[in-house]
């Protein structure tokens, strides 16, 4: 067995039911991976890593690691998220999402989340299109893009997640690709030891509800646009308007130092108790 995938194996819960759930060609699995990797080299325990989760394929990923885990109800994942880590700062909570879990019916708590800088780190993995409830159109749905009740092809504009949590003041945003796995390790470290609010995105394929319906033959071309797409968000910015229109933007997009609504609560409380 390759040393990587002994690493993964020492995270799983074995008790559950394998293979996964996800369809052939999801980029989610990637995903589970790199979140493991990431914890790994950061050298935190088990026992000090809570991961929520909503509703959605995304949400299935806490089912199969060996963290505090919790599976929560769609578009509430960092309510919980919230309680838990007022009620317990030491702990490191990571909150994974889908785009429509994160934005369409957890938009409110998402925008709210980054407002109040919540040391919480939120992973959304971005597949464009609702994957487990049968391939609707999401908020993140590119327009002119079908899908199972956008058979004419997507009438509305598209979230950019990146761009509105960096807005409603996340102090540390960033996007990467399942294509960029050594990237995203780095990312999702960096992001789970910043304090206060932090957002990684995560572009992931779904072939089975959006690439079939949207002219890509196979996962694999997903893939290969997935490569051919992502541009560095330095040469992004020097780019023409129409090539931005095509390309990805990935890299860090929002960074800086600031205090959590955790540490002020804690301050607050010391501070009412007459403590230092």
């Amino acid at each position: 067995m390759a040393k990587v995938t002994q690493l993964v194996h020492n995270y799983l819960r074995h008790s559950k039911r394998f293979p996964h759930v996800f369809c052939p060609g999801c980029g989610h699995g990637i995903v589970l991976g790199s979140l493991i990797r990431s914890i790994h080299s950061l050298g935190l325990a088990k026992d000090d890593v809570v991961l929520v989760a909503g509703i959605g394929c995304s949400g299935r990923i806490p089912v199969y690691v060996d963290f505090n885990t919790i599976h929560t109800t769609h578009g509430r994942a960092l309510t919980f998220a919230t309680g838990i880590k007022l009620a317990n700062p030491r702990l490191k909570v990571i909150v994974i999402m889908g785009d429509g879990d994160a934005l369409s019916i957890g938009g409110n708590h998402l925008i709210h989340a980054a407002r109040r800088n919540i040391g919480v780190t939120a992973l959304v993995l971005n597949n464009h299109i609702y994957g487990m409830t049968g391939g609707q159109s999401s908020c993140t749905t590119p327009m002119g893009s079908f899908s199972t009740t956008t058979p004419f092809g997507q009438l509305e504009e598209e979230f950019d997640i990146s761009r509105v949590t960096k807005v409603c003041g996340a102090s540390f945003v960033a996007r990467t690709t399942v294509m960029q796995a050594k990237t995203m390790d780095s990312m999702i470290s960096e992001a789970v030891l910043h304090p206060g609010f932090g957002l990684v995105e995560i572009i992931s394929p779904c072939h089975t509800q959006y690439g079939r319906k949207n002219k890509f033959k196979s996962c694999v071309d997903m893939y290969k646009w997935l490569q051919k797409s992502s541009t560095p968000l330095e040469k992004f910015k020097e780019m023409s308007p129409e090539k931005q229109e095509k390309a990805i933007a990935t890299g860090i997009f929002e960074k800086r130092d600031c205090e959590g609504l955790e540490e002020k609560y804690a301050r607050m409380r010391r501070n009412l108790r007459g403590e230092r």
